[in-house]
């Protein structure tokens, strides 16, 4: 029986980078269908996070980095001041999800901010990160301008915090139940695992 996940991200969280290599793992040893679903942690006009300032060196020194070097994932903390907002690249990410190339699309956001320092927050940054893995730019120019995937992705946030209750990211829900926080492979089919379980015995 496939089990259906809903994985809620945003770009400009480390951790989301650094579960896909969990969520691909996963992909392989159970029979999983993954939705990568908006969460935008600084919506605007919530002030998004500046570099400079103490708190995300803080983190990053004592979890971002620790885990990346146990993981094996190339990583650093972006200098882009303050850090950008994430709307626009979700409004391509309906246009990924609908051409089949969510997961590479997502990638290729994370590895522009994460690895590469970009600005994701600017249109020119996601028309090439999106043409890289085989969308039409003139289908990703259109997106972006959308007022109709505008409207969709203010439901998609309103579904992720008030209909499935998510505080942060990543979390995932699993057959209609929320894991949250950064969960390694074992985790992960432990919950699908047991998850999958009470829907049979249902």
């Amino acid at each position: 029986m496939t089990t259906r996940i809903d994985v809620f991200i945003d770009y400009v969280c480390p951790y989301c980078l650094l579960a896909e290599g969990a969520i691909e793992a996963l992909r392989r040893e159970r029979d999983v269908q993954v939705k990568l679903q908006p969460f935008e942690l600084r919506p605007d006009p919530v002030p998004t996070l500046r570099p400079e300032e103490n708190y995300l060196p803080s983190v990053w020194r004592s979890s971002v980095y620790p885990m990346a070097r146990r993981l094996g994932v190339p990583i650093s903390l972006p200098t882009i001041s303050p850090q950008p907002r994430t709307e626009k690249a979700f409004l391509v990410l309906q246009l990924a999800e609908e051409r089949g190339q969510a997961a590479p699309y997502s990638h290729a956001m994370f590895a522009a901010f994460f690895q590469q320092n970009r600005d994701i927050g600017r249109d020119e940054v996601i028309i090439d990160m999106a043409t890289s893995v085989g969308l039409d730019r003139s289908e990703v120019e259109a997106a972006l301008t959308s007022p109709e995937r505008r409207v969709r992705h203010a439901e998609e946030l309103r579904y992720a915090a008030e209909t499935v209750g998510v505080t942060g990211v990543p979390s995932f829900l699993i057959n209609g139940r929320l894991v949250s926080g950064v969960a390694d492979l074992a985790r992960l089919t432990a919950a699908v695992d047991r998850f999958a379980a009470a829907e049979v015995l249902r």
